[in-house]
């Protein structure tokens, strides 16, 4: 739901999101200092593409296979969306710690500017890294979900 209701704001128009929406995601990137959903860059944007076309058609997917089960099927798709997710997270994760949110920096948003701050908002993001990892250690760990070799029979 997040993906849906707050960070495809930054690439979907507007008008279709409620005011009540629009002004949380306000609140979120005012009191949390996300400087990457108050003044997006084109990076950050791609990746919230990638979200739209791969991610949010995953979830149901995914939902379904895991709710049903015996779908082997689901493990491939499942360890992409799990790389593809964590290593967007690197690049995000590392600017909320490493980049430079001062005025001189030329970064539109208000970043973060103490270490809590930085720390705080890494917390919101890590779920986004440290579930996929989760189920990309099942998909790869997990003897149900390997596929067997099918040999022909001579």
């Amino acid at each position: 739901p997040i993906t849906l209701l707050l960070d495809l704001q930054v690439v979907l128009p507007r008008e279709l999101y409620p005011v009540e929406l629009t002004n949380l995601l306000k609140w979120y990137t005012k009191e949390f200092k996300d400087p990457l959903l108050q003044a997006p860059p084109a990076w950050f944007k791609s990746f919230l593409f990638c979200e739209l076309v791969f991610q949010l058609p995953f979830f149901p997917i995914a939902a379904y296979a895991f709710l049903r089960g015996g779908c082997r099927w689901i493990r491939t798709p499942a360890i992409i969306y799990s790389v593809h997710t964590m290593t967007t997270l690197i690049p995000i994760l590392s600017t909320f710690l490493f980049d430079d949110f001062s005025k001189a920096s030329g970064f539109k948003g208000q970043g973060p500017k103490t270490f809590h701050e930085r720390l705080t908002l890494v917390s919101v993001y890590a779920p986004y890294f440290l579930i996929p990892l989760m189920l990309l250690l099942f998909m790869l760990r997990s003897p149900y979900y390997k596929y067997e070799e099918k040999r022909k029979k001579k």
